[in-house]
């Protein structure tokens, strides 16, 4: 099995418009309401593929029941911690007219040291059935930003392998307590090593940075350009085929997915890493984030180049 977590999960709603300008009255063409977050979009995907996944975190309120009912309709395992306060909506404005998304992202509940003890102690069992763990998204108000760091050792004297996909002072935290994989940015890259690398010589020479300080496995997005990862110490460059993406929203979480599944196959590294990377260029021609079809997903593993450097 394979858990994901979501702290901070939301109601992910997509307004689409024929126009959408800003100071104006807007009048929306359709409304796609779903539940999200990184970690329950990685879960998404990860139950289109067809690999058992569980999905865990905090709700709570009305929006959280929502998400609940949602996931059962998704027939999506999940056993979340809930709360008093609102989960979050995370509103994306699609402008049919020139393609733009405009996001707005609440900021989520306030979840206290109870809870948070509640969820620790539900992670570790989790993690005592699972293979792997992922852990992705921002982190609600009320808990600290090394939580994730905390919440990784917690899960240290369990077999699981543990995914970090987040960002800021989270990420860094995080970086200390060595997850197997992470996926930061070009941007994150520059936070965990000190440095922004300017090019690709640059960069091979952070991923090997971020080797060297325990990180088994870790992904760079390049975008429409593809990816490049380091292995056990070896550098990978990958690249996708050219497509008209409809909504990239969630391509970074569908390529987790992708590779965590990978991973829990046992697949050759190079075979987790064109999976990974289907998956995101998948999620791209889909309105939704979170959303892949098997179909295309095989598609594109054809398609995928991976050069060993």
């Amino acid at each position: 099995m394979i858990t994901t977590v979501t702290l901070n999960a939301a109601i992910d709603k997509t307004y689409v418009l024929s126009d959408f300008q800003l100071g104006k009255v807007s009048r929306i063409g359709q409304i796609h309401a779903v539940a999200g977050g990184k970690g329950i979009n990685a879960a998404r995907v990860l139950h289109q593929l067809g690999i058992r996944t569980l999905a865990t975190g905090f709700v709570g309120g009305s929006n959280g029941d929502f998400i609940l009912k949602n996931l059962d309709q998704q027939q999506i395992s999940h056993d979340f911690v809930k709360v008093d306060d609102e989960s979050r909506i995370c509103l994306n404005i699609m402008n049919a007219s020139n393609g733009e998304s405009t996001e707005l992202l609440e900021k989520g509940p306030l979840i206290t040291e109870q809870q948070l003890a509640e969820f620790r102690q539900k992670i570790v069992l989790l993690g005592q059935q699972s293979r792997i763990v992922i852990f992705s998204g921002s982190i609600p108000a009320g808990l600290s930003t090394s939580v994730y760091a905390e919440l990784i050792e917690a899960l240290r004297k369990t077999n699981a392998a543990v995914f970090l996909d987040t960002s800021g002072d989270g990420l860094i935290h995080g970086l200390k307590a060595a997850p197997f994989f992470m996926k930061p940015n070009e941007d994150e890259i520059a936070q965990l090593t000190g440095k922004r690398p300017e090019n690709e010589t640059e960069l091979v020479q952070s991923l090997h940075q971020l080797a060297d300080s325990g990180i088994e496995c870790a992904s760079v997005s390049l975008g429409a350009s593809g990816s490049m990862t380091v292995y056990k110490g070896t550098i990978y460059r990958v690249r996708v085929p050219s497509i008209e993406a409809l909504n990239p929203v969630g391509s970074g979480d569908a390529y987790v997915a992708g590779m965590a599944a990978g991973i829990y196959q046992e697949l050759p590294i190079e075979d987790c890493l064109r999976l990974a990377a289907a998956c995101g260029t998948a999620n791209a021609l889909s309105a939704h984030a979170g959303f892949v079809k098997r179909e295309d997903v095989d598609a594109f593993l054809k398609q995928i180049e991976i050069v060993q450097l």
